[in-house]
Parts: structure tokens; sequence; C-alpha cells
């Protein structure tokens, strides 16, 4: 991913944003997108977070708990699922 980002400013990007549906960043990765060209990396937050990925200015963590709301009600209420997704 940061290696994408420098590829893309390389060739004329100005701006290089990302985004993911799950953080998961497993070793060095929360350094490398804080050191990144990325100028955002937009994740949410379906994996429990922690103090370093928050202190990370370049994330941005979304949370699904909106969407999961609405689904638990649409299920309980025999209404559509997939009318969430259109």
């Amino acid at each position: 991913l940061c290696k994408a980002a420098d590829v893309l400013v390389a060739k004329g990007a100005r701006r290089v944003f990302a985004f993911a549906s799950h953080g998961l960043l497993s070793g060095p990765g929360n350094d490398r997108i804080a050191n990144s060209k990325l100028e955002e990396c937009v994740i949410l937050n379906t994996i429990p977070s922690s103090p370093q990925r928050a202190a990370n200015e370049r994330l941005t963590e979304l949370s699904v708990a909106p969407l999961l709301a609405q689904t638990i009600f649409n299920i309980h209420a025999k209404k559509s699922i997939s009318a969430l997704f259109k």
C-alpha cells in the first residue's frame, strides 16, 4: 500500500488516499503508514484498535455500528438486508 502510494506520487499524483475494510496493521504496518505518502488511510473498526493506531494521524477509523444495528433491526422486523447495500 505504501509502495503503491510512492509510485503514484512519483507519477504525478498530488494526493493519495487508501481505504480498507479491516485495519489489520501487523508488524511495522502502522509506522509505515504514518511515514508514507498517503494523505489518509480510512479503515473500519471491524477489529479492536490499538493506542498506536489511534495515535496515527493518517488513519481514520469509521464505525460499522450503524450498519450492524440496522441489519439486526431488519432481520428482527423481517425486512430486506440487501436493501442496506443499494
